[in-house]
């Protein structure tokens, strides 16, 4: 009876949801303020998107706090230790409008599919899932016991806002996020994230902007090279601009002849910088030069790594250093997180799967990916949704979109694993 009615409620209610997220979407949450107003730690619209998902809260009957500008938090029943963590983002990669067919900061429905910066990540998924917590309320449901949903502002820079969530509040046992795929993604490959550099007199070079995204453009001596945007964890989705442009050099400026080879055009694992591992659980590791620069007389470039769960930061890091170190250049920076993974047997796990099953009517099956979700670094939490793994929605792309249906699986896995998770029950 209850999953009818919260079928239901979803067909009464989208064009309501895509009403308010277009007003999300239309807040421009990416981090672009090099000193940040007192109050606004992660910039303006970060603050402002913060200040939406607040409202909106508040608006649908949840206990909210707005923790130091940083992430809002809100419980199902105030006082009553939350079972439950539901985390997700407001904040957004940056969009160059002229890149896009729609204008980036609104929600544009075209046919099934609402293109918008954010769409798929994760202001979609953030609506989708705000709304299956309105749904229960209003449909009367009874949990037995409480759980929290924990909106940050600067998932795309670094998880500053989790971080300093996690400093002060406890996660309870069972972390999810709508920040990844569906069926369950419970294993996230390792991050290596460098940039490096060496002395360069040449002509001028713009490729890439955003270490986490494969550039579509590149500009060389004057001439444009373009490819496709993707995230940088999935470069096989892609074509780099800056590879591309590598791929068909012809000069002897030893510093991009290295790199050519290093980095060849269509290689995704690495192999000829010396990584190309794999493993059974998560797959073949991707490698990609995200950016290459000129300035203040240096060649300047940026590499996202995502390595397999059996190897280490320490090892994958090591290696890069030592390939790029032998080739001319010095590492200006490197970070990056290790692997991580939550056993598929736990209880969390299994009745994710079992609700991907009752709403999709097909059998799910754990996952493994190289993106880097906002669970990574919390014990036990795994990405439940937004996107399938055979979807290519643009994330951190030009029209980066989520189609109507997954919009509408997002609201309806998140209500019945809120109803699962934390025993609901319809008030009848």
């Amino acid at each position: 009876m209850l999953e009818k009615e919260i079928e239901q409620y979803y067909k009464e209610h989208e064009a309501e949801m895509l009403a308010r997220l277009d007003e999300l979407c239309s807040i421009d949450s990416s981090f672009r303020d090099p000193k940040p107003e007192e109050g606004k730690p992660f910039g303006e619209g970060s603050a402002r998107a913060l200040e939406w998902v607040q409202n909106f809260g508040q608006e649908i009957g949840l206990a909210v706090r707005n923790i130091d500008q940083r992430v809002i938090a809100m419980d199902w029943q105030e006082g009553k230790e939350p079972v439950l963590a539901i985390l997700s983002h407001a904040d957004v990669v940056p969009a160059n409008a002229d890149e896009w067919t729609y204008p980036p900061f609104r929600a544009t429905l075209v046919g099934d599919t609402v293109y918008g910066r954010g769409t798929i990540d994760d202001k979609g998924p953030t609506v989708a899932v705000m709304y299956a917590v309105k749904c229960l309320k209003e449909l009367g449901v009874k949990l037995s016991s409480s759980f929290r949903m924990v909106v940050g502002g600067n998932e795309e820079q670094g998880c500053e806002d989790i971080e300093y969530y996690a400093e002060r509040e406890p996660f309870p046992e069972m972390v999810v996020t709508p920040d990844g795929s569906f069926p369950v993604l419970n294993c996230e490959k390792g991050m290596v994230h460098l940039m490096f550099s060496a002395p360069y007199e040449g002509f001028e070079i713009s490729g890439g902007s955003v270490i986490n995204a494969i550039p579509d453009k590149c500009v060389a001596d004057g001439v444009l090279y373009t490819g496709h945007a993707a995230h940088g964890s999935r470069p096989e989705n892609g074509e780099n601009a800056v590879t591309k442009f590598l791929s068909g050099y012809k000069g002897e400026a030893p510093q991009l002849r290295a790199l050519a080879k290093l980095f060849p055009h269509g290689e995704f694992n690495g192999k000829s910088a010396g990584l190309g591992f794999s493993d059974p659980l998560t797959g073949d590791m991707t490698c990609a030069l995200t950016i290459l620069r000129t300035e203040n007389g240096r060649l300047t470039g940026g590499i996202d790594i995502r390595y397999p769960i059996d190897r280490s930061y320490a090892e994958i890091s090591g290696i890069i250093r030592r390939t790029l170190e032998g080739a001319g250049f010095v590492i200006d920076e490197c970070e990056g997180m290790e692997p991580h993974h939550v056993p598929e047997e736990s209880r969390l796990v299994q009745t994710l799967l079992s609700v991907y099953e009752k709403v999709r009517g097909e059998k799910g099956e754990c996952i493994a990916e190289g993106g880097i979700t906002y669970v990574h670094n919390t014990k036990g939490g795994v990405a439940f949704g937004a996107e399938y793994p055979w979807e290519q929605n643009n994330m951190h792309g030009a029209d980066e979109h989520i189609s109507l249906s997954t919009f509408r699986d997002n609201f309806l896995m998140y209500a019945h694993a809120i109803i699962e998770l934390c025993g609901g029950s319809a008030d009848k």
